[in-house]
């Protein structure tokens, strides 16, 4: 789609008070690929995009979570991953929809803006800041263990505990995780194109490591290791499906991608879709291989669980310190690809007035928003390396699981609000599928523990706060209708 010339009148936002007022799709579409302080380039092909999203997804629930998740279901984690899957692919159909009816930066964000109103956009840019900052931090610190494991393997020596675990684990400073957070900011600084060719060769990678693991694994499976498939019951299963939803974050990494695609109302739809099924058939697959191998017992507070599998296996260093590597390249990629997607949204929120100016400047030579990548990898940098992963995990879970429920209702609200606007898909069954979607949703926000619950209710209220005292008088629709 050709970039609208930013000369053309945007139609008047609604009347209505402030915190209501919804954003019209064609103003949306109109400021496409305008900045405050420049424009993004439109330089992402279908294949990029589906890479973007894959690479945002494929390794966190694998390389670092399934340590985690086989203690709460056993066997039956393979049943999680079905259940987070299902969770995923209902909103993924309405991130598709919606990505290609209204192409713009900011994901769901701006999807809410243009149906639910200003104070629930701002609510959904929470939880979207929460998933995309907070799972950098995240997959950051599991990065470090595999680190550890290529380093153990190939010179025979580690790093210290207190310069590779956050605190509470026996560190003092994770500095590896702030080393790749910085190193995939040095990327994004180049471009968009630039970072999607990196991208895409560190997927290429991590699938191939993935497939090895279940090339060597397989030689292990044990019938008996399947058995009891339930031992900790449905419960089990559940409270795993809601942690392993953290494997899923990133696959609407493309949505945030909207002013950057070259064909957005086709190609967004078919990366979203494509990119979910290639990492659900990896993780299932995965899973089960791994599960089979070695009893789950023996997955208890493992974070870097795949090495350990083939180390068990073959009872060699070599196969380990191989996935180890694959490791290192696949989560170094999630990052890349949801730090580029955390800069998007808050360009998105900036250009709409609800945060500092600052993240939407662009740097006129390569086109990328500077200011905003830096200050959004040293933040996450300094998070990686002082907080521990198991509490950002559920943290991100909860606020991605709140974004994505807002996007179903918002493909029903558009539906009945512009039902003839041209739409790249369509989601089958609607409304039903899109309220699936939400109780899925619901249902998975209900299995996290109530700590996480606590932490995001904090996050809330902060964020209110600040939207109240600054997004609020700031909004570019509320200060622009006040004028007139």
């Amino acid at each position: 789609m050709p970039d609208p010339d930013p000369a053309t009148p945007a139609p008047a936002a609604p009347a209505g008070p402030r915190f209501l007022r919804r954003k019209p799709v064609e103003r949306l579409l109109a400021e496409s690929g305008h900045g405050g302080g420049g424009s993004l380039r439109r330089t992402l092909s279908m294949g990029q995009l589906t890479m973007i999203s894959v690479g945002a997804t494929l390794g966190t629930g694998i390389f670092v979570v399934l340590g985690e998740a086989v203690p709460e279901a056993g066997p039956a984690v393979t049943l999680s991953f079905v259940i987070a899957g299902l969770t995923a692919l209902f909103s993924a159909l309405s991130y598709a929809e919606l990505a290609g009816t209204i192409p713009a930066s900011g994901s769901s964000y701006t999807y809410t803006y243009a149906t639910l109103g200003e104070l629930v956009a701002w609510v959904c840019g929470l939880c979207l800041i929460l998933e995309y900052g907070v799972s950098v931090a995240a997959v950051a610190v599991g990065w470090g263990e595999y680190l550890n494991e290529l380093l153990d393997g190939t010179v025979g020596a580690t790093l210290p505990d207190a310069l590779s675990a956050p605190p509470g684990h026996g560190g003092v400073f994770n500095l590896p995780a702030l080393l790749v957070v910085l190193s995939a900011m040095a990327f994004l600084l180049g471009g968009a194109r630039e970072s999607a060719r990196a991208n895409t060769v560190m997927v290429a990678v991590k699938i191939g490591a993935l497939l090895l693991f279940c090339a060597v694994a397989l030689t292990g499976v044990r019938a008996g290791n399947y058995t009891p498939f339930m031992p900790l019951g449905l419960a089990g299963v559940s409270a795993a499906g809601a942690s392993l939803f953290f494997s899923y974050i990133g696959f609407d990494a493309a949505s945030t991608a909207g002013e950057e695609a070259k064909n957005p109302q086709r190609d967004l739809p078919r990366a979203i879709m494509l990119s979910l099924l290639v990492v659900t058939a990896l993780y299932v697959l995965v899973a089960a291989v791994a599960v089979g191998a070695v009893d789950w017992r023996r997955f208890e507070g493992s974070e870097a669980a795949l090495a350990g599998v083939l180390r068990d296996v073959t009872g060699q260093d070599v196969w380990a310190v191989l996935l180890a590597a694959g490791a290192v390249v696949a989560i170094a990629s999630v990052i890349l690809a949801v730090l580029y997607g955390q800069t998007r949204i808050l360009f998105a929120m900036s250009r709409d007035g609800l945060v500092p100016r600052v993240f939407s400047t662009v740097h006129p030579r390569t086109g990328t928003p500077r200011a905003n990548t830096v200050i959004v990898a040293a933040f996450c940098g300094v998070l990686a390396a002082a907080v521990p992963l198991g509490q950002l995990a559920d943290a991100t879970s909860i606020g991605t699981l709140f974004a994505f429920g807002l996007v179903n209702v918002a493909v029903v609200v558009l539906r009945r609000t512009r039902p003839d606007m041209p739409r790249g898909f369509r989601v089958p069954l609607s409304p039903l599928l899109p309220l699936l979607g939400l109780g899925f949703c619901v249902y998975n926000m209900l299995n996290l523990p109530g700590v996480t619950w606590l932490v995001f209710g904090l996050w809330m209220a902060a964020g209110l706060v600040f939207y109240f005292l600054y997004g609020q008088r700031r909004s570019r629709l509320a200060t622009e209708t006040a004028k007139k």
